[in-house]
């Protein structure tokens, strides 16, 4: 799968300010685009930093169960992380105007992309 595609198609959402296709294993990003002043490697460190910490929660409840994704709300934006199941340590990071953008709409649009990478 082409990463800059993928991260292409993740911009075309309302609202949409930047994506990116981060190894959460590395803290790597892989691929990625912002329309904002952003810096998308220390955002890439971050969310990976992110899950690794809820994995490890996860594990101290013995919660038996996956991450379907995390959203982070700030003021202006949301964050969306969502770890791609069966792409190995790879997950999709979505950075949104919450002012323009229709949160359902979002996460479905990062559902799409990781159906279409595992056709």
């Amino acid at each position: 799968m082409d990463y800059q595609a993928v991260v292409a198609q993740l911009l075309n959402v309302e609202g949409a300010l930047a994506a990116a296709v981060i190894d959460y294993e590395s803290g790597m990003l892989m691929a990625g685009s912002s329309t904002i002043k952003l810096d998308l490697e220390v955002a890439a460190v971050s969310s990976t930093e992110v899950i690794r910490s809820k994995i490890k929660t996860m594990q101290m409840l013995e919660l038996n169960d996956e991450i379907e994704d995390i959203l982070i709300t700030l003021g202006q934006h949301y964050h969306l992380i969502r770890p791609l199941k069966k792409m190995g340590s790879l997950f999709l990071y979505s950075v949104l105007d919450n002012s323009r953008a229709n949160l359902a709409l979002s996460r479905r649009a990062l559902i799409d992309v990781e159906k279409i990478w595992l056709e």
